[in-house]
């Protein structure tokens, strides 16, 4: 039984039968131009689909009349980069990198290439820039946990931190509470007189001056009489402000305690000398390197 056709009463158009509210859907026709539009971007489709690879198949794809790939594309403008790098490339490669510091133009290039090699590889814990974020150093100040020196930072690029690469830098701070070496009353001694090493205020003084003999006994062969750490053995400052696990009594309470014990990657298996070079230098100027 065909359909009854309604047509609205004001405008005398005809409607789809929709109705919400007492409101009609009219049944108006589309636009002639965006018809037009629609149609030519199919026959624009078709085309591309011709000229351009499209279409797999069983043993492959169809490969386009014109033939071209976006890869072939890359690969190209990737040489040709190259090849309008290769003489900065070669100098960074045969300069130290305390020479390409002495270099204006090497310098340009190597902190260019550093900066890019950083974002795609350190970013993710340092922050960019090497702003530091929990639990990662921070890379743009002058505390330095293994040494700001050129030499020191490349190490540490190269060959990482706690990880299986025989080069690889390595410390390890006893738990001193899980290994029963310190009661925990000792334990919150030595936190309230690691606060006096930083210039803050103990919330127990007289703790403060009970965990100065235990500190001396237990921590300063690491980390300085004075607090001021030892870049040989990865034992940080503790008399600044600067906390990689956080400087509130709790915190530092957990940290002797229970101690954190961060790890970095080997970059020199995965990154060529040159980079890592680039690298040191990048992360040198960062924080006024040593």
């Amino acid at each position: 039984m065909p359909t009854k056709i309604e047509k609205d009463s004001l405008t005398g158009r005809e409607t789809t039968g929709h109705e919400w509210d007492g409101i009609k859907e009219l049944n108006n026709p589309l636009p002639r131009w965006w018809l037009y539009v629609f149609y030519g971007t199919i026959a624009w489709s078709l085309v591309w689909f011709v000229l351009y690879p499209s279409w797999p198949w069983i043993d492959g794809y169809f490969e386009g009349v014109l033939g071209r790939q976006e890869r072939q594309v890359l690969d190209s403008r990737m040489a040709q980069a190259q090849a309008a790098q290769a003489q900065y490339l070669d100098a960074v490669a045969a300069a130290s990198p305390a020479e390409i510091l002495e270099e204006p133009q090497l310098l340009t290039f190597a902190l260019a290439g550093g900066e890019a090699a950083f974002a795609d590889n350190c970013a993710p814990c340092h922050g960019l820039g090497g702003a530091g974020q929990a639990q990662y150093p921070v890379l743009a100040d002058d505390d330095w946990i293994w040494g700001g020196t050129l030499d020191a930072i490349r190490q540490t690029i190269a060959y990482g931190i706690r990880n299986e690469h025989p080069q690889s830098r390595f410390s390890e701070m006893p738990a001193y509470g899980a290994m029963n070496i310190l009661g925990r009353e000792e334990i919150v001694d030595v936190a309230n007189h690691v606060l006096t090493l930083s210039g803050s205020e103990p919330p127990d003084p007289a703790a403060a001056d009970r965990g100065a003999a235990i500190y001396e006994a237990q921590c300063s062969a690491c980390h300085g009489a004075d607090g001021g750490g030892m870049t040989d053995l990865g034992a940080p400052a503790l008399n600044d402000q600067i906390w990689l696990y956080g400087g509130t009594l709790p915190e530092i309470v957990a940290q002797i305690s229970q101690p954190r014990q961060g790890a970095m990657p080997a970059w020199a298996p995965r990154l060529d000398d040159t980079m890592i070079d680039m690298l040191t230098v990048y992360v040198h100027t960062r924080g006024g390197g040593e």
